[in-house]
């Protein structure tokens, strides 16, 4: 089984995707309604919205499409989390995403991270962004949340 977030856009998803591949790497796959075999039954306005995106990143997958205006809503109560192994690309990843868009949490140790934040990009698209944690001790975690939650 597999699990792979699908994106909605208000005509914005080539973009998207691109900006995604441009920061994350990977192979990036696109095809517009004009370019499907339905192609003639397309109103002409809907002849470059993507009908179909997809981004594999290593084990990764991330599709997503162009909705239509009467389906499409601006992404709920959800996020893509995506988790590095360094500080520094959490960080540089983060600083991209939040680059037009909007903060929700400040990228920040955590008593589970050395680096996460929370963010909203520039296409409305909620990202978490986690750096793996070095192993440590229950004792170590848990002096972590202590401080954690000393700082508030």
């Amino acid at each position: 089984m597999k699990l792979q977030p699908y994106l909605n856009f208000d005509g914005r998803c080539a973009e998207a995707f691109r900006f995604y591949q441009t920061l994350l790497g990977g192979q990036l796959e696109m095809m517009t309604h004009g370019e499907s075999p339905a192609a003639s039954q397309v109103p002409a306005e809907w002849k470059d919205a993507i009908l179909h995106a997809t981004l594999v990143v290593g084990d990764a997958v991330l599709m997503g499409c162009d909705a239509p205006p009467t389906w499409y809503q601006a992404p709920k109560g959800s996020y893509v989390s995506i988790t590095v192994e360094t500080p520094a690309d959490a960080e540089r990843i983060y600083d991209a995403l939040v680059e037009g868009g909007a903060v929700h949490m400040p990228m920040q140790e955590t008593f589970w991270s050395p680096r996460f934040g929370m963010v909203a990009d520039r296409f409305g698209v909620p990202w978490m962004v986690n750096c793996e944690a070095s192993p440590q001790s229950p004792r170590q975690a848990q002096k972590n949340a202590s401080d954690l939650a000393s700082s508030k």
